[in-house]
């Protein structure tokens, strides 16, 4: 029956997975008509795919080696106090290694997401070519707004992330299971973004076989 359990339990953490890796809050866009010449230009509208964790396993990755670097610098002196506190402390299953590496998760998501995409830089480059958000000014407004929409969406990727991370270590824990055995939630998104992946290029490739199929007839 535990086991039962457990393996329902991956199944919906592999759904929210695929979810919240495919999620995407599309802002709409609309270019003002610019008439250069004799040409005009401009005037369609488009939108900017915004994903809810934009930062994909980068920030687990960071935290998890910013966490274990102590604990590797500490095993060299394993016979002192203080190396035995850090490594029993500083683990990622023990409750305060398991704070931090909850926290460190959020701030990389968040440094990671708008290192890629700067709210200023987008809004600067909407008002050069004659972009606007439909209901929002050009410019400082824009900014404001397209921050607003990314804390929020960065903060939901982030807690997803974070809980991603610690729920097989935690069930893993309740189940009995040997740390060897444990599913980390790295792997798990690692496996589930190189199966998305895959399987995106299959349908690309689907989709240009039959269209070369279409123009040969």
């Amino acid at each position: 029956l535990k086991g039962l359990i457990i393996l329902l339990i991956l199944i919906l953490i592999i759904t929210g997975v695929v979810f919240i890796q495919q999620g995407i809050r599309k802002i709409p866009v609309q270019y003002a008509k610019r008439v250069v010449g004799n040409k005009m230009y401009g005037g369609q509208n488009t939108h900017i795919p915004l994903k809810i964790n934009g930062a994909g396993v980068i920030p687990v990755i960071f935290a998890m080696s910013l966490l274990q670097f102590p604990v590797i610098l500490a095993s060299f002196w394993g016979h002192m106090s203080w190396a035995k506190w850090i490594t029993a402390n500083l683990a990622y299953d023990s409750p305060l290694g398991m704070v931090l590496y909850v926290l460190m998760i959020i701030g990389f998501t968040f440094f990671y997401t708008f290192v890629q995409m700067n709210p200023n830089q987008m809004a600067d480059n909407m008002k050069k070519n004659g972009g606007y958000v439909p209901g929002i000014r050009p410019g400082k407004a824009t900014e404001k707004y397209l921050t607003r929409v990314m804390t929020r969406l960065t903060m939901t990727g982030a807690l997803f992330l974070a809980v991603i991370s610690v729920l097989p270590v935690f069930f893993g824990s309740l189940a009995g299971l040997p740390r060897t055995v444990q599913i980390g939630g790295t792997s798990l998104l690692i496996v589930v973004g190189v199966a998305l992946d895959t399987m995106k290029q299959i349908e690309s490739q689907l989709i240009k076989r039959h269209y070369k199929g279409f123009i040969n007839k």
